[in-house]
């Protein structure tokens, strides 16, 4: 990752002041927003719909992969969150899922660049590995999982995260627009969507076993966003994020032992610790989840007949 000119570093490190954010109105685009706005940023907000309750300085209605839109959105702005996309392949046919994200991110990015913005941070997904939507049962080819894992990608969402962090790597060679793509886990707030799933897999831990009990709260993630555009490494990078301990009552290596039995562990997962390395998000970005799922541990029963799901 070579700056494209001397001047790129300064231009990546100077203070920002006016941000768009894809998808604003979102589970965890609205806690962008708001960390934003607590930072003295100036927001613009891309919606498909006006939303009754954003708090935004300017709303620009339209989708992500209008060009004429996000033109039009991205005035005066310096940084760009893009987080709008279909965030499961069950929410479109496999063209409305791959070609809506991917062409989305294309032209946001694409168009970011021709207005002089240099630095983006984009969504993408653990499910870029392939394994939570797989038809089939996967496996990943070792643990924890980090940035380097073979991918095993046969659904068309997870297809869409890996065209769409080529797509930021290429920005970077084209144009010098330096992008920060965060591989985020399951996200929910600690009100409604993380306890409904926390109890989910306490009574029956075969759910979640494909994203590997994981999760990261949205503030925890809305900081990452903000920390990928005011740290942001000139070039592309793809960062593992996640909570350091799972939504799971029991102990790692037990639900490792009946659910993922033979693959290889590079390190030990003493407790809940979640088999995810983020160590590189945590050294570049200076970010650390603060708001952990409390649960009291206890030994896995008999799980008899379960399988991953």
């Amino acid at each position: 990752m070579h700056p494209i000119n001397p001047d790129m570093e300064a231009q990546v490190s100077d203070p920002l002041r006016h941000v768009l954010v894809t998808g604003a109105a979102g589970l965890l685009g609205r806690k962008v927003v708001e960390r934003l706005r607590a930072d003295g940023v100036t927001v613009t907000a891309l919606e498909l719909e006006r939303p009754d309750d954003l708090d935004v300085d300017r709303l620009v209605i339209g989708t992500a992969g209008e060009e004429a839109v996000v033109r039009d959105a991205l005035d005066g702005v310096d940084g760009v969150v893009h987080l709008a996309a279909l965030r499961s392949p069950d929410l479109g046919t496999a063209q409305q899922v791959f070609i809506g994200n991917t062409s989305a991110t294309f032209n946001v990015l694409e168009e970011a660049a021709q207005a002089g913005v240099r630095r983006a941070v984009i969504a993408s997904s653990y499910s870029i590995t392939g394994m939570p939507f797989a038809p089939h049962d996967r496996h990943p080819a070792y643990l924890p999982i980090d940035e380097q894992l073979p991918l095993q990608v046969e659904d068309p969402y997870a297809l869409s995260k890996q065209v769409d962090e080529r797509t930021a790597e290429m920005m970077w060679w084209r144009h010098g627009l330096s992008v920060c793509a965060l591989r985020y886990p399951f996200l929910g707030s600690a009100e409604r969507e993380l306890p409904e799933r926390a109890a989910r897999i306490a009574e029956d831990p075969s759910f979640g076993a494909r994203e590997f009990w994981t999760y990261l709260e949205t503030r925890d993630a809305a900081a990452a966003a903000v920390c990928g555009l005011i740290r942001p490494v000139p070039g592309f990078v793809a960062l593992a994020v996640a909570a350091p301990v799972t939504l799971a009552p029991y102990p790692t290596a037990q639900l490792l032992d009946w659910f993922h039995p033979n693959v290889p562990r590079r390190r030990p997962f003493p407790g809940r610790s979640a088999p995810v390395d983020t160590s590189r998000a945590r050294a570049i970005l200076d970010w650390q989840p603060e708001f952990l799922w409390p649960s009291d541990e206890r030994e896995l029963g008999p799980m008899k007949g379960k399988v991953l799901r």
